[in-house]
């Protein structure tokens, strides 16, 4: 099926082209590339309707057939609404697999040294966790932050398609440095709109437990006690901390993962990745940014707890944990939270990536 197939009355059509419809599933590109090779044979043959039929197979039935695949050599691109879904459905299956590594990393932060220190360390915090509150204490906190993580995730992979988008070349490549300023701003969004109110909620969740007489009865509750107390700014504490430590994760992550694909990729943008290597990228992402940026997800942990109180700024808060307990202090929780974040993107972009799949067939955007 190749070679200029010419119709009287229309411009000659090469059927090279039907090579495009490649990138969809075989049987979906052998029924259309099929269909559309024997009607253009099928008008060749005809005198009294060659004219109109030509014409009308050359601007109306190929441009249709060909809409569904991207042109030869150039990335599709993923429609933002789809992304939002997708990222929503990702976001609340990870966090109910990852959430009991997040307890643990958070307790750890919250020990702080002139306690003195409560756990001996990630072995000593789950053990104590579940003999005083059963397997369950490992998941108290979980609704608020399950509320928080499928718009979280949804807002994070919208704003970054969206941005991502406008900022690709004309083959629709994405190169890592863009890749790092769309992650940037999906970072920024994500935390202002949604990852601030939540962590802010969730950590105090959690330090209350540690407290003699939990006064939070669940998260409805906490959230009314909160904004009751404190007014809405309760829960908008540690924002400026929330906003560097989420764009920078961000920035690093998708930075990380847009060199991974390109690497894999080369010179087919539409080269298909397996579901394994993704997930392997997306470990080796979420490392990288743990490594990057603790230091402010510490602060960040400390300006949002029942104790926020004692710091007046996010400077101020960084100024007195170097003070009073040494720079160590700002890689507390490093090992929970390297295991959980390598879980978590790995995760994320993996389902991500497959509900895309699947919305492509069953959502069609231009």
């Amino acid at each position: 099926m190749s070679g200029p197939l010419s119709l009287p009355g229309a411009p000659p059509v090469d059927t090279t082209d039907f090579t495009e419809l490649s990138t969809l599933s075989a049987p979906v590109y052998n029924a259309v590339s099929g269909l559309a090779f024997e009607v253009v044979q099928l008008l060749q043959s005809t005198d009294s309707v060659c004219r109109l039929s030509g014409s009308f197979c050359t601007i109306v039935l190929l441009p249709h057939c060909l809409a569904a695949a991207a042109p030869a050599g150039k990335a599709k691109l993923t429609h933002p609404g789809k992304a939002i879904l997708a990222g929503g459905i990702a976001g609340g299956i990870e966090i109910c697999i990852t959430f009991p590594t997040e307890y643990v990393k958070t307790q750890l932060q919250l020990d702080e040294k002139a306690n003195p220190p409560k756990y001996k360390g990630i072995g000593d915090c789950v053990k104590q966790t579940v003999d005083g509150h059963g397997v369950r204490g490992l998941y108290r906190g979980l609704s608020s932050l399950l509320y928080g993580s499928i718009p979280k995730a949804a807002v994070r992979f919208g704003v970054f398609e969206f941005l991502s988008n406008k900022m690709r070349d004309e083959s629709g490549k994405l190169d890592s440095k863009r890749g790092f300023m769309c992650g940037l701003g999906a970072g920024v969004a994500e935390a202002v709109f949604v990852v601030c109110p939540m962590e802010t909620v969730k950590v105090k969740f959690i330090h209350d437990q540690t407290s003699a007489n939990p006064k939070y009865k669940g998260f409805f509750h906490g959230v009314r006690e909160i904004v009751r107390t404190e007014g809405l700014k309760g829960t908008y504490q540690g924002l400026t901390a929330t906003v560097l430590k989420q764009g920078s994760n961000q920035a690093i992550r998708f930075y990380v993962m847009t060199s991974l694909r390109n690497w894999y990729k080369g010179d087919d943008p539409n080269k298909a990745i397996n579901p394994l290597i993704t997930g392997c990228f997306g470990a080796v992402a979420g490392a990288v940014s743990v490594f990057g940026n603790t230091p402010l997800d510490v602060i960040k942990t400390r300006m949002q707890g029942l104790e926020a109180h004692k710091y007046k700024s996010t400077m101020d808060c960084a100024v007195k944990i170097m003070k009073h307990e040494g720079p160590a202090a700002f890689y507390k929780g490093t090992v929970p939270r390297l295991g959980r974040v390598c879980m978590d993107v790995a995760i994320v972009f993996i389902i991500y990536e497959e509900v895309v799949k699947v919305l492509n067939v069953v959502w069609k955007t231009d």
